[in-house]
């Protein structure tokens, strides 16, 4: 359940790899504007805020769970 959710159809995605996954202190700011784990000149950090603010005007939730190493 979650707050604010409506009673209604949902889509439900799951994305998963194989990856080192992501470490908490990370995984709080995925979301964050600007933020990137790319150097320098490499990543603008705009992807997963930009993919947040779409899920958000559609009245959708993400969930990110991590398994890191």
């Amino acid at each position: 359940m979650r707050i604010g959710a409506r009673v209604g159809a949902y889509i439900v995605m799951t994305v998963a790899h194989t990856g080192f996954g992501i470490s908490k202190e990370i995984l709080d700011k995925i979301f964050e504007p600007f933020f990137t784990t790319k150097e320098l000149g490499k990543g603008s950090g705009m992807g997963l805020s930009t993919v947040m603010a779409i899920i958000k005007e559609h009245d959708g939730f993400i969930t990110v769970s991590s398994m890191s190493h």
